[in-house]
């Protein structure tokens, strides 16, 4: 396992539409072991969620997990979440506007507004269809990730700037608040 380069907003990567995976290489042992890697990457950083534009691959993969995470310690765990190709399907009329930070966005942190719930279609790590849907915190991971996969960020649903803050600030004036 190894713990892949994070790129930051302003690398092409970033912005940039992911290519679909084709379901033949899923399986790969390369494959396996780059989705092995992005996981590993993800917990070393301490995220969420991790797309794979956010490493450097412009492919439609992401990965989400919240197990006990610091950085998160209000949310409620969500099992490790395989996603490849994803599409939402639907999305909720009412949105939920909470705070939000990116590992290629680094010590920021702003207000952006998602669908509070969705519903979601991709294949698993192993190849398998999986639809399902998500709510809460989960839904909102899965639709930052799927950001990051259309080449898009947080900051791009931003209504204003104003609550853009940095880490520090977030932590000392927002993080209980």
């Amino acid at each position: 396992m190894a713990i892949l380069k994070v790129a930051r907003l302003g690398h092409p990567v970033i912005r940039t539409p992911a290519e679909a995976v084709p379901k033949e290489t899923i399986a790969s042992s390369a494959f396996q072991r780059f989705i092995d890697d992005m996981i590993d990457t993800m917990r070393e950083y301490e995220g969420v969620g991790l797309a794979a534009p956010q490493v450097h691959v412009s492919r439609q993969v992401a990965v989400i997990e919240v197990a006990d995470n610091r950085r998160y310690p209000h949310e409620g765990n969500i099992p490790l979440t395989v996603l490849i190709n994803p599409k939402i399907l639907q999305m909720s009329k009412k949105q939920i506007q909470d705070w939000e930070g990116c590992l290629s966005i680094h010590e920021l942190r702003g207000k952006a507004p998602r669908a509070e719930s969705l519903e979601v279609e991709a294949y698993d790590r192993h190849g398998k269809k999986v639809h399902f849907h998500a709510h809460g915190f989960f839904a909102r991971v899965i639709q930052h990730e799927c950001d990051h996969l259309a080449g898009r960020v947080f900051l791009d649903r931003m209504a204003d700037l104003f609550s853009l803050t940095h880490l520090q600030e977030y932590i000392r004036y927002w993080a209980n608040a």
